[in-house]
């Protein structure tokens, strides 16, 4: 072993999935921290630091189960993450969205070091460690873009400082006192990794990029935030992202003369004791799943997820449905999120949350029709044309799979024009049957972080809210099924995506 090196593994964006398989239909595939764990455990030595950057809690259904069903309880990750004795620890942005006590218990009974310094009034700052004979400060920051998107709630009394600010002086701090700097930062790049030309609109939700080119003292940084599979050098720094889900685990080798990274992925294999730790809420999170809802005779089980968007999805008319009569609002707009499943003819709770996969509430808006035209005109952006034919925009695609920042709108008819400039595509507006006039009002019913802007839908950041709604729509949707026993309705193909 070349006792001068140190090694760094690096976990992020697990989403709370533990176990080896999909939950869509349990079938086996190299995911989840019991996967990883082989990979650790192969890996790790004596000179080895292990990390996770954050978004632990939040995204399987024995996530959801789990706070759902006992949130009181420490949560099935937490006790995988200490079962792997974690050295050091930052928050994600989802890692806020069962609120602070969630939060705290998670952090209580993980037994490892938080590195998030970026929060007041909460107390983590960077930490200094000395291995195999050099001295390494690890920093930890998380998108404080976060702010757009939680539920206040959520984050009550605490401030979110900028992550780029932040990092860039804490590194001046240690710079001189260590011998590499670490930074692990919850978020990604804004900008193309080559070129530098910008990928998304520059809100500072990712600064990544920005962060490799202007922080003076930077050997490496680890992010995470934007699921994508990274190991490369920007400006000199060494950088790493991993897929989400467990599916990668990012492995950093520093030498005295050289920084390596590569992403490894699972082969198979699991940790069969991490699973048996977990056992009987896993067990009981399927019993939950398989749990019987009610029916359907309305066909609305996803077999494309492509055409599901070009033609609008009878799934989506349904979400829209319950929204609009859940909250009386005169409009609603849903998006597919990646590869939702729809529901099968009985409709189980598996199916619920494999479609809707984020614990999203409801919030009604008060918009007009100029408002509306130019949501509509974002949402348009999603097409391209390739060939004469009409595919999702390469934008939407890369560098992360976006399909959720799609919304199909009902309580109104549109034609969407994909051969149009970007900004005239809506080529015909209707509501009732009449052309939506710029002073036009109606209520909009969407999910809590499209209402907060987000997916760059900054023409419904500021639109007066009329009502939020706590309960969450998975939630909704069980009752309503349950209550109404047998889903039934007229379809709706009130949106033509033409060239």
């Amino acid at each position: 072993m070349d006792n001068k090196r140190f090694r760094i593994l690096a976990t992020t964006d697990v989403h709370g999935y533990i176990a080896p398989y999909h939950y869509s239909n349990n079938q086996l595939a190299n995911m989840g921290l019991s996967s990883l764990a082989c990979l650790i455990k192969q890996y790790k030595d004596e000179h080895t630091v292990l990390i996770d950057n954050g978004d632990c809690l939040e995204g399987s259904p024995l996530a959801m189960y789990h706070f759902i069903k006992n949130k009181e309880d420490v949560h099935p990750i937490t006790t995988c993450m200490k079962y792997l004795q974690y050295d050091y620890i930052n928050l994600g942005n989802h890692d806020f969205n069962y609120g602070l006590s969630a939060l705290n218990m998670h952090l209580k009974h993980i037994g490892a070091t938080c590195l998030t310094c970026n929060i007041d009034p909460l107390p983590y700052t960077y930490q200094i460690k000395e291995i195999n004979g050099y001295k390494i400060a690890f920093i930890g920051v998380v998108t404080q873009y976060l702010t757009n998107w939680e539920q206040p709630d959520n984050i009550k009394g605490l401030t979110f400082l900028d992550a780029f600010e932040t990092l860039k002086k804490a590194v001046k701090q240690v710079r001189n006192q260590v011998d590499y700097v670490v930074g692990l930062y919850h978020g990604g790049f804004e900008c193309d990794l080559v070129d530098g030309t910008p990928t998304e609109v520059l809100t500072g939700e990712n600064q990544g990029y920005r962060m490799c080119h202007e922080i003076e003292g930077l050997d490496v940084l680890i992010t995470g935030h934007q699921h994508r599979s990274i190991a490369t050098k920007v400006n000199g720094v060494t950088v790493t992202q991993t897929a989400c889900n467990g599916m990668e685990l990012a492995c950093i080798d520093v030498y005295q003369d050289k920084v390596e990274a590569s992403i490894i992925k699972p082969d198979g294999q699991y940790d069969k004791d991490m699973c048996h730790l977990i056992q009987k809420q896993e067990e009981a999170c399927q019993l939950w799943l398989d749990e019987a809802v009610g029916t359907t005779k309305v066909d609305l089980l996803v077999k494309d997820e492509i055409d599901a968007r070009i033609h609008k999805h009878q799934v989506i008319t349904f979400l829209n449905k319950i929204s609009m009569e859940f909250t009386k609002a005169d409009l609603a707009g849903n998006a597919l999120f990646n590869h939702a499943v729809g529901f099968k003819e009985e409709i189980t709770m598996r199916d619920i949350v494999s479609t809707y996969v984020y614990p999203n509430t409801l919030i009604v808006k008060e918009i007009d029709g100029r408002i509306l035209k130019a949501y509509l005109e974002k949402n348009a952006e999603f097409f391209d044309l390739q060939e004469d034919e009409i595919v999702i925009s390469a934008s939407y695609q890369e560098p992360k799979l976006q399909y959720f920042n799609y919304d199909m709108v009902d309580g109104i008819e549109y034609t969407i024009k994909v051969s149009n400039p970007i900004g005239s595509r809506i080529t015909s507006l209707t509501y009732k049957g009449k052309p939506v006039q710029e002073e036009d009002t109606f209520t909009l019913v969407i999910n809590n972080y499209r209402a907060s802007g987000g997916g760059d839908f900054t023409m419904l950041k500021d639109a007066k809210i009329v009502q939020e709604f706590e309960v969450g729509m998975v939630s909704l949707l069980a009752e309503y099924i349950r209550r109404v026993k047998v889903v039934d309705f007229e379809p709706v193909c009130n949106i033509q995506v033409i060239k």
